[in-house]
């Protein structure tokens, strides 16, 4: 499987993951009417599950309550998906191909949510709760988890992937013998 395939697959199943997820959680589990009548539901004594409606960005900044809002954080998304698909197209790197394709589908995933419900379907809630203070993180969903673990990766092979080859060092820089001397 080359790195571009690799990507591509990546991102197909991590967009399957996260919206197979949340479909479930929010009709097949029924997470809006569970925790209206019950509260979140604790997985962990550090992880529950929760509803939040995500209008803004990461970390709920630039809560957008109008259409145009919804709109514009929708296009946002469609662009940086495009970018990131035409970055993957053109790798032959393994581990950035995996990279960019999570990051590729927690944005896409995230922009499907926007555009399905209005709004980005964040379940997850991290908290530790102990005797030096409480620590309480923001709601997120996989399409986030997707996105943190694609940017970590991403700044890993910043720093120790494969070096640049130099074009005239490689056999594909499209220059042939005959301009030898």
């Amino acid at each position: 499987m080359s790195a571009r395939q690799l990507g591509y697959f990546i991102a197909f199943i991590g967009l399957l993951v996260d919206q197979a997820f949340k479909l479930f959680m929010l009709y097949g589990f029924g997470i809006e009417e569970v925790v209206l009548t019950e509260g979140p539901v604790q997985l962990t004594p550090f992880l529950d599950l929760i509803l939040v409606w995500n209008r803004g960005i990461s970390y709920g900044l630039f809560q957008q309550n109008s259409d145009l809002g919804r709109y514009l954080l929708i296009g946002v998304a469609g662009c940086a998906s495009l970018g990131l698909m035409i970055w993957i197209w053109r790798l032959h790197n393994r581990m950035l191909a995996i990279a960019l394709g999570l990051i590729l589908s927690g944005a896409i995933g995230n922009g499907i949510d926007r555009i399905l419900h209005g709004a980005v379907v964040d379940l997850l809630h991290f908290h530790i709760e102990s005797q030096w203070g409480d620590f309480s993180w923001y709601v997120f969903n996989l399409a986030d988890c997707w996105i943190v673990v694609g940017a970590v990766l991403l700044f890993y092979d910043s720093f120790f992937g494969p070096k640049d080859i130099e074009p005239a060092d490689r056999e594909d820089s499209g220059r042939n013998d005959a301009a030898k001397p």
